[in-house]
């Protein structure tokens, strides 16, 4: 009865392995049907762009979106973009959008950039004004300066003078070192601001010295602040406003009337007679 069971047992799973074997060899046999879904080229950045870039052949290159996909203002063709500036930087792989690029006539660099009513100023700087190196494009800084209103150094005063103000590019140039006429690389920094903030900026920088304070972006408050003075950074008291001598003006002294000394009384003698009375008066 044993060996029954055991003999059952091994044909069903000779059957069974029969049969697998066989499935397996008719899946591997059969073709296989590719199903391709249409699809549309647009246009990516190939690497990293800078803003103000003037886009190049090796910028871009085409990658396949799903038919329909594609997003809004993207091109098909890399020739349709040729020699167009960027006003926004771009990272690999990110399509290139109409409302990323400037005119056709505007060209390319930082003129597109500039919205209209503002201005891009550079100022030299340090590492230490740049905020260590942190200063990058499309940050938020306010700008400190500080400078004495008068030629007394205890008047030196440190105020935030601009405040939210963007910054439109960071990097360093080749200057001329006016001692010894050899080249030697800078720090410059181009904010984007108003044609007012424009002027305090230039004059701070001329003036005295300016420091960048790097900001969140989230933060769009402007607070107005006293500034600090020699003075107040050291504990001691602030210097008590300086007050105009008035000139004194005489008051007119109204006359005043003399008062009638008190007559003398006049020598007097009452006399008494019976239940009359009379005084006369003595000469």
């Amino acid at each position: 009865m044993r060996n029954r069971i055991l003999a059952v047992l091994g044909l069903a799973i000779l059957a069974g392995g029969g049969l697998a074997y066989g499935t397996y060899n008719f899946l591997q046999a059969s073709p296989v049907k590719s199903v391709n879904a249409p699809t549309q080229p647009v246009v990516v950045a190939a690497a990293d762009l800078q803003l103000g870039t003037a886009l190049k052949k090796e910028d871009l290159r085409t990658i396949d979106f799903p038919l329909g996909q594609a997003p809004d203002g993207s091109f098909s063709q890399p020739e349709e973009l040729l020699g167009r500036g960027l006003i926004v930087p771009l990272v690999k792989n990110e399509p290139v959008l109409g409302a990323k690029l400037a005119s056709k006539e505007a060209g390319a660099g930082l003129p597109p950039v500039i919205p209209e009513g503002m201005r891009a100023v550079s100022v030299r700087v340090n590492e230490v004004v740049g905020v260590a190196g942190y200063v990058l494009p499309g940050n938020r800084v306010d700008v400190v300066a500080t400078a004495s209103p008068t030629e007394s150094r205890s008047d030196t005063t440190s105020k935030v003078v601009l405040s939210n103000v963007q910054v439109l590019t960071a990097g360093t140039r080749m200057e001329q070192n006016q001692e010894d006429s050899k080249p030697v690389q800078v720090t410059v920094v181009t904010l984007l601001v108003t044609p007012e903030q424009a002027e305090r900026l230039a004059l701070a920088s001329t003036e005295g010295k300016i420091q960048l304070a790097l900001r969140n972006p989230m933060d769009t408050g402007a607070p107005v602040t006293p500034g600090i003075r020699t003075a107040g950074l050291l504990g001691g008291k602030p210097d008590a406003p300086r007050q105009v001598a008035r000139s004194t003006q005489r008051r007119v002294q109204e006359p005043q009337t003399a008062i009638a000394p008190a007559p003398m009384p006049v020598p007097s003698v009452e006399i008494i007679r019976g239940d009359k009375r009379s005084t006369e008066v003595i000469k």
